[in-house]
């Protein structure tokens, strides 16, 4: 019952700050003086032309009535204009494009496959890499290897995505072309070549991450190996794999699934520069070319959806805590 309570509690609050969120980034993007109606009206528009759009669009309205739209339209849907011509925004409406013609959801659901294929394949690579050369740091603690991998970990961390993705493009694609540059192949069209046009964005992006992953490994590491319980285990005669394996690392990776679990949340709401750098038309290419023609529907409704992936990989995490650790859902 503490445990089913916890995880009610966490889906609560999940939810109250996505309702907070979408009010918020309303307010923040549709109270800007970009006037989202004359966007749409284009050049020249008439002041007639500027008015039906406007009321066309629900701009008409006051401010807080339109909020009120935007935020029940997600559970309810909404429709934009009335007679033959209006157009319905099916639940959950996150907003519509009137440049693309498209509702948002359909937008992101055409986009994101790519987003998700970039960010979970790079997150196994970089979770793998990252806290195994943390334990091995850890474990060799002040030889030539922990030195090694403790300075590619810096080099990592202060690595720009945008060159390491630039470097990886001149170097693997163009230079010696064992991959292809760019562009991205659907899993179901081809499995083989879909891989292959996303083996150098998961490098790229678990090289970055993965050397966070070390650094912050190897510390925990380090401290957990030096707790009373750990010398309590190896006086039992327990293996070094064993007490390693069974008890540092169990209690490691507690923080390390926190941070696993928002950064992956964050790139699934778009890898912007990896998009970009390698030719993929995901989320982040979307978000980019909202920004770029001022589409607030699309802006308002990607950054939203964004975060809603990353409160939801923190409920996750949260219940996840509570299942690996009892006295978190206890308290």
């Amino acid at each position: 019952m503490k445990f089913l309570r916890f995880v009610a509690e966490r889906v609560i609050s999940a939810l109250v700050v996505i309702a907070l969120i979408a009010v918020v980034l309303y307010a923040v993007f549709f109270m800007l003086p970009t006037d989202p109606a004359q966007l749409s009206c284009g050049k020249p528009c008439s002041p007639e032309r500027l008015s039906e759009v406007r009321t066309f669009m629900g701009l008409d309205r006051p401010w807080y009535l339109q909020m009120w739209d935007y935020v029940t339209g997600i559970v309810a849907g909404r429709t934009f204009g009335d007679g033959s011509g209006a157009i319905v925004c099916s639940a959950p409406c996150f907003g519509y494009s009137f440049r693309l013609r498209e509702s948002v959801v359909d937008l992101v659901a055409s986009r994101f496959p790519v987003t998700a294929s970039i960010a979970v394949g790079a997150a196994v690579l970089w979770l793998i890499i990252g806290v195994g050369l943390g334990v091995v740091s850890a474990i060799k603690r002040g030889s030539w290897l922990d030195r090694a991998i403790l300075g590619l970990s810096v080099v990592g961390v202060s690595a720009p995505a945008y060159l390491v993705g630039l470097l990886a493009v001149a170097l693997f694609a163009l230079k010696f072309p064992l991959f292809p540059p760019g562009g991205y192949v659907a899993f179901r069209d081809n499995p083989v070549e879909w891989a292959s046009h996303l083996i150098l964005p998961w490098v790229v992006l678990a090289v970055l991450h993965a050397a966070a992953y070390t650094r912050i490994t190897r510390t925990q590491m380090v401290t957990a190996l030096g707790e009373d319980y750990i010398r309590t285990a190896r006086s039992k005669g327990l293996s070094e794999r064993r007490v390693v394996d069974h008890h540092a690392l169990r209690n490691v990776l507690l923080p390390i699934t926190t941070i696993f679990g928002l950064d992956l949340g964050g790139l699934l709401g778009g890898a912007v520069l990896t998009e970009k750098v390698f030719s993929m038309q995901g989320l982040g290419s979307l978000l980019l070319d909202a920004v770029g023609n001022l589409d607030l529907q699309v802006l308002v409704g990607v950054t939203l959806l964004s975060a809603i992936l990353i409160i939801l990989a923190n409920l996750v995490v949260d219940i996840l805590y509570g299942v690996l650790d009892p006295r978190v859902s206890a308290s």
